[in-house]
């Protein structure tokens, strides 16, 4: 006999999308995982609310032993922790029986960054050649030199607004050259704009009335018009990643790690890039510091004379 599907779990989601604000693909993981969560109750005809840690613990075992990743595991058992935290502060549940389950250790690997030169050269590329379209030139040179210049995420970038409004998720502060960016749970925070990217952003404005359409907000639209997306924004990325000749796939992502890595080394200043990220922890910042390390051992190899192997 299996267990109905609980309503609470839509509740949970929606609380997740509109309270906390999460990302769409964080939402959609969540989701699988609670999906997940349902059909192993449902195999075994328990409620979920009337499953104890054994059961959990036995349906953990289940998918540890599809052998799905690690870090994905992890992911599961925080969706499935989260979601009774939830109904206990509800008063719907009186204790959570995901406490004391742990998730295998993942490995941490290093996030990937371009060197300082090919940074320089994929935005430098965009800003001179890669589209035949003058507009889409424009606007391809000014999300690079956004990415890069600022350390967006996507979801950030594709956010921005052309100008700000009280609807705005995002805009760009032309006046005080500054950026405006609804980050991870729903925390705003401004980042400076450096001068090619303003500069960027200046000749893009003024090619974005070719393309966009109708009441359109976005800062940047798509060649039908209409708010450009994520997903675009990678296939453009790599196509100009390619067409610069870099030798490594580029994503959203590995700009904001270069940002960030390459800004510590100048610096040194944590803190400062703890804060143009908008991590809440300074622990997520620190990974950086073993990026800078990297570097360093690479220049000290390159260089010592003593670190030359005969």
């Amino acid at each position: 006999m299996s267990a109905a599907p609980d309503a609470g779990v839509d509740a949970y989601l929606q609380h997740l999308a509109v309270e906390r604000h999460l990302a769409a693909r964080t939402l959609a993981l969540y989701g699988t995982a609670l999906s997940q969560l349902q059909a192993a109750a449902a195999a075994d005809g328990v409620a979920l609310r009337d499953a104890q840690s054994h059961h959990l613990r036995r349906w953990l075992a289940g998918l540890r032993a599809r052998r799905l990743a690690p870090r994905t595991l992890a992911l599961t058992l925080s969706a499935w922790r989260g979601l009774y935290r939830w109904w206990g502060r509800r008063g719907e549940m009186t204790q959570n029986p995901v406490d004391g389950l742990r998730a295998p250790k993942a490995a941490k690997p290093l996030p990937k960054a371009l060197s300082v030169d090919q940074a320089v050269a994929l935005a430098e590329h965009g800003g001179t050649s890669g589209a035949a379209d003058e507009a889409l030139r424009a606007r391809d040179h000014a999300v690079v030199e956004l990415l890069y210049g600022c350390g967006l995420r996507i979801g950030e970038l594709v956010g921005l607004d052309a100008q700000a409004s009280p609807q705005s998720a995002g805009w760009i502060d032309r006046a005080d050259r500054s950026a405006h960016v609804l980050g991870k749970g729903g925390k705003r925070r401004s980042v400076p704009v450096g001068g090619a990217a303003a500069v960027a952003i200046d000749q893009w404005l003024q090619q974005r009335a070719q393309l966009v359409r109708g009441d359109e907000t976005a800062l940047f639209v798509s060649r039908r018009g209409t708010r450009l997306s994520a997903s675009q924004v990678r296939a453009r990325l790599a196509q100009l990643a390619r067409a610069a000749g870099l030798p490594t796939h580029v994503h959203p992502h590995m700009l904001r790690h270069s940002f960030a890595s390459h800004l510590l080394q100048s610096s040194g200043d944590l803190r400062a890039v703890q804060e143009l990220l908008g991590h809440a922890n300074i622990a997520t910042t620190q990974i950086y510091t073993k990026l800078d390390h990297q570097h360093l051992a690479r220049v000290y190899d390159a260089a010592h004379p003593r670190a030359r192997r005969k």
